[in-house]
């Protein structure tokens, strides 16, 4: 069943500026009373690894390592494609803890039950 009152977020990119964006409207969604999804495939995982979110800080915004925390305090859901971590060669590489590791369907079943989805 759709919850209309739900927003995917999906991150494929790995430069700076894009990765904000999920996090900042999925903050912005749990302040509207949407709950929210993010989704990293690809190339987006990059942040994920240990250490590299905390090396991008942009402008006045707080540090990705910042943004991921506080949206994981926020109860936002952060899930991890497990083919794309095969890809990047990361089979044994743990991500920042809370981010859940989820298989490829997950993203066709999240998209086909969720209200909207935005990609990055």
């Amino acid at each position: 069943m759709k919850d209309k009152n739900s927003i995917l977020y999906v991150q494929t990119g790995d430069s700076p500026e894009r990765q904000y964006s999920p996090l900042v409207l999925a903050q912005t969604a749990v302040a509207m009373d949407i709950k929210p999804i993010v989704y990293y495939l690809g190339r987006g995982l990059t942040i994920l690894a240990p250490g590299e979110a905390e090396k991008i800080k942009l402008g006045t915004f707080p540090s990705m390592a910042e943004m991921i925390k506080k949206s994981l305090d926020m109860g936002i859901e952060i899930y991890a494609c497990e083919a794309s971590k095969k890809m990047l060669g990361w089979e044994k590489v743990e991500l920042i803890p809370g981010v859940k590791v989820v298989g490829a369907g997950t993203l066709n079943d999240l998209a086909l039950d969720v209200g909207a989805t935005m990609w990055f």
